[in-house]
């Protein structure tokens, strides 16, 4: 089984094929034990690639990670980046994402520039929120009609926004680069990836219709062979608003949902983590981070996935805003699936690396069952070899192959994942070299970002 293909720009020419060394990645099949991986293990050469995305490990290998780690945050490398005006290829930072942030439940002291020092002090919210529920314990119950209330206008053909290269874009937001179907976009001192999900969400459907909606909104159907429907109310500038799943026999899961008074003549984007104070990790890295690594027990997946956010969620956003918003990501867990390996420049998954996400999966599908509600966001990452604007869409396509791959094989529901790939934005290990650590693909459970618990009824 196979994802999407990558890129011409990603392939390899025949020169470069015949340069690859001997000596690539070496194999990950023997799992480790939490909390007993080498801080500073010293990774291998790699291989030779084409410029325009990752490319091979220099003949010196890779730095060690103990050398070069980054902050355990995204927020924190964003603040950093940022603040040196632009990406981060590889500056020493301080101390590492296996260390930085807390210890043991308490901040750890970062050498040299800390991330904290570049922003406010985070601020005490008490220990983290039991579960879901007490996570929204901020936020006021709204009134939810239901998705299909709102009386539409059918349209013969796919909307604008349904196609990324030729979707309106709010103020500021500026195209920069286009990769296939993938488009590089530069807004607010922030590089992103944009595509659609209409391919995976469309794949053996019944039927596909569109409305239009007042204020320049769009709502979709998907209606699946089993007789679901899936509903997306999107805003103008292609946005998810609204995402539901409707069963045959009329029950409505909210998977997604924001109030779109967020969204009315809101004309440029705006980070909403800048409404939030610096995140306070009080829990310690094993609980905040999983490296799939080091699972002994596959069990593990579900445990770590139903664990609540670290801290209190203050309002519903949108799968787009948790996408672009590190601070917002940085309020849930994630998972590093580091023994899923990708060829150099490639975003096509193997039949064997496939079976290595039946852990994962099976997390996902035992939570489902409790709350088909759920959504996961898969993030695509890559090393820092190679072109920043090429490495976004690689890690999108990524990204997109883990997904297609979770559906395919193990059968949990497209509309239950979202993607997004962040290219070189936020290594894991904070070195320009070719690096196998920062080659990741990860999972976040955002259901409490992006649903009201009810939904869940």
């Amino acid at each position: 089984m196979t994802g999407p293909a990558a890129e011409p720009e990603g392939q390899p020419t025949p020169t470069e094929q015949q340069a690859a060394p001997a000596q690539g990645e070496q194999p990950q099949d023997k799992v480790k034990k939490r909390g007993k991986k080498p801080v500073g293990e010293q990774p291998v050469t790699g291989e030779q690639q084409p410029s325009t995305g990752e490319q091979a490990a220099p003949a010196q290998g890779e730095a060690a990670a103990d050398q070069n780690a980054a902050p355990v945050l995204d927020s924190q490398k964003d603040v950093l980046r940022k603040r040196k005006g632009g990406k981060d290829r590889g500056g020493q930072v301080g101390a590492g994402e296996k260390a930085a942030g807390q210890e043991g439940g308490q901040p750890v002291q970062q050498n040299g520039t800390q991330a904290e020092a570049l922003q406010p002090a985070p601020v005490d919210q008490g220990p983290p929120p039991t579960d879901d529920k007490a996570a929204q314990q901020a936020i006021k119950p709204e009134k939810m009609v239901p998705v299909t209330e709102e009386k539409g206008k059918r349209v013969e053909r796919a909307p604008d926004v349904e196609d990324v290269r030729r979707r309106p874009r709010p103020q500021g937001a500026n195209v920069v680069r286009e990769f296939g179907d993938r488009v590089i976009l530069q807004f607010n001192n922030q590089t992103m990836v944009e595509s659609s999900d209409a391919p995976r969400m469309h794949r053996g459907a019944r039927d596909v219709y569109y409305e239009d909606l007042p204020d320049d909104r769009t709502r979709e159907i998907v209606v699946r062979d089993n007789g679901n429907q899936i509903v997306t109310i999107r805003n103008r500038y292609g946005d998810v608003i609204r995402r539901s799943r409707i069963t045959p026999d009329g029950h409505e899961y909210v998977l997604s949902y924001v109030d779109e008074r967020y969204y009315q003549d809101v004309d440029e984007w705006r980070d909403p983590g800048d409404d939030l104070p610096p995140l306070r990790l009080t829990v310690p890295r094993e609980e905040y981070i999983l490296d799939s690594e080091e699972v002994e027990d596959p069990d593990d997946y579900y445990t770590f996935l139903e664990q609540p956010p670290v801290e209190r969620v203050q309002r519903l956003y949108s799968i787009d805003e948790v996408k672009r918003s590190s601070r917002v990501r940085d309020i849930v867990r994630r998972i590093d699936l580091d023994t899923l390996n990708f060829e150099f420049g490639s975003a096509s998954i193997s039949d064997s690396e496939v079976q290595k996400l039946e852990g994962v999966a099976n997390a996902m599908d035992k939570l489902l069952k409790k709350n088909p509600a759920e959504t996961f966001l898969i993030e695509g990452h890559t090393d820092a070899v190679g072109t920043p604007d090429a490495n976004l869409a690689l890690s999108d396509r990524r990204a997109e192959a883990v997904a297609e791959a979770l559906t395919n094989a193990f059968a949990i529901p497209a509309e239950n994942l979202t993607t997004q790939g962040y290219g070189e934005e936020y290594l894991k290990v904070n070195t320009p070299g070719p690096n196998r650590e920062n080659r990741r693909v990860a999972i976040r459970r955002i259901t409490s970002l992006v649903a009201p618990v009810a939904s869940a009824q």
